[in-house]
């Protein structure tokens, strides 16, 4: 494990601190394989303080995945300006900025959708992914108000585009979009190819 700066804690909300040292030691490393014990020791807390908050790492993982999406959330509304000219130039900003953020919070990102952020055990979890899913599903419906999108169930839209995006997101991570094999462009040149399918030919 790569070495971070310790959160000497003095006072103020604990549950902050741990949460801001636990996501301070997923960005160091890229993993989670941090346990409370050593959480509480970079906070500059008692080994027990944790429990005051969260039961198991397993309820700080979730935590973490939350926030993740929670942030994923905001970047895509960010990349989304009005100011775009088109539906088609907002669903290409929302798609590089998910990708932007999965390559800027590699370890957060592949939390996110790990078996350790089980949304089934987390209401606040689970409630924060559907929000951002439904950012997605709000920009496909308006594309297909506007006729930039193909009068196709809305979720299948959806699915197309979350596997393409989420798909070049992890390979992106893996460092797999190498010119030789996609291309000097592969991001935009797959997004083209994904559009071209979804947009009305009318």
């Amino acid at each position: 494990m790569r070495e971070t700066k310790d959160r000497p804690y003095h006072h103020g909300d604990l549950r902050r601190a741990l949460v801001d040292t636990a996501l301070d030691m997923l960005a160091a490393d890229q993993d989670w394989a941090f346990t409370l014990r050593e959480v509480a020791r970079r906070t500059g807390v008692s080994h027990a303080a944790p429990y005051k908050h969260f039961r198991d790492r397993g309820m700080l993982l979730r935590e973490l995945a939350r926030i993740g999406f929670v942030r994923l959330g905001e970047s895509l509304t960010a990349a989304m300006s009005p100011d775009l000219p088109s539906t088609r130039a907002q669903f290409m900003a929302a798609a590089q900025a998910c990708i932007g953020f999965a390559c800027h919070n590699p370890g957060l990102y592949r939390l996110m959708f790990s078996a350790d952020a089980d949304k089934a055990m987390d209401t606040q979890l689970h409630d924060a992914a559907m929000a951002t899913f439904g950012i997605l599903l709000g920009l496909l419906e308006r594309g297909q108000h506007d006729g930039s999108f193909r009068p196709v169930a809305v979720n299948a839209l959806a699915a197309a585009s979350w596997a393409q995006v989420h798909g070049l997101a992890m390979l992106a991570l893996s460092n797999q979009l190498l010119e030789e094999k996609v291309g000097p462009t592969p991001v935009p040149a797959a997004l083209d190819v994904l559009l071209d399918g979804m947009c009305r030919s009318d």
